[in-house]
């Protein structure tokens, strides 16, 4: 989600009730096990890991369920391969979609995608078709009200590594380079700045606005998306005005 909107989310993300926040975890879990097929089970040599275990601990993953994970995805528990794959096309009035998966049925998976297009208006589309218009980033978000005065939050960002800092009325969302991303976090870290959340995420280039009535349908059809098991990520170019 952009913006605003993507604190929201995960805002809402932290409040889920515990049928959703088993979802949450598995869809967390399978992140980790992809995280340690490909860079081990030790966090402090694999910085993928280490970032999706803090993205567990910031929605209240019990650490049983984390080094389940772990431990699954080592082959100490046995073992089911993940495979990641991204969908690009349109929701409706031509606004540009990309879903981020991992799955162990690639055929269920397009599948239901392409199901999920189709109830809402859009179409799945072919690779290529959309990501020129959405960059790779890391993001970092910072809750405001710290005793940290926007002058001085942007001077530490900047001093840490980052490339830019958008300043909300709730959280300052730093950005960095995916290579940039862990370093500026621990430097943010050793200024003593709390970290509320943090990811790489595709940032669109520039963000499109639908009628009240298509941005309703578009919605919905994110939530579907975002509600399939297998569907990790969603992203969009559409600055959302619901909340």
């Amino acid at each position: 989600m952009s913006g605003h909107n993507k604190w929201t989310k995960i805002k809402n993300t932290k409040e889920k009730n515990d049928q959703q926040n088993a979802k949450v975890y598995t869809k967390i879990g399978r992140e980790i096990a992809v995280a340690v097929k490909l860079g081990g089970p030790d966090p402090n040599s694999n910085s993928q890991l280490k970032n999706i275990i803090a993205k567990a601990r910031a929605v209240n993953m019990p650490n049983d369920n984390i080094n389940r994970s772990i431990k699954k995805a080592s082959g100490e528990l046995g073992s089911v391969n993940y495979e990641s794959m991204t969908y690009e096309g349109y929701g409706v009035a031509g606004s540009a979609v990309i879903v981020y998966a991992l799955t162990d049925n690639k055929n269920r998976t397009a599948s239901d995608v392409r199901h999920i297009f189709d109830k809402f208006g859009g179409s799945l589309g072919s690779n290529g078709c959309v990501s020129y218009l959405f960059t790779k980033k890391g993001v970092i978000y910072v809750q405001k009200g710290m005793g940290i005065s926007d002058d001085d939050m942007m001077m530490i960002a900047l001093d840490a590594g980052a490339d830019d800092i958008s300043i909300g009325d709730e959280v300052f969302e730093i950005y960095t380079t995916p290579d940039t991303f862990d370093t500026v976090k621990e430097n943010l870290e050793k200024n003593n700045i709390a970290i509320a959340d943090s990811s790489i995420d595709l940032i669109p280039s520039s963000y499109v606005t639908l009628p009240a009535d298509k941005e309703a349908t578009f919605v919905k059809m994110i939530d579907a998306l975002e509600d399939s098991d297998d569907v990790q990520e969603v992203y969009h170019n559409v600055e959302l005005q619901e909340e």
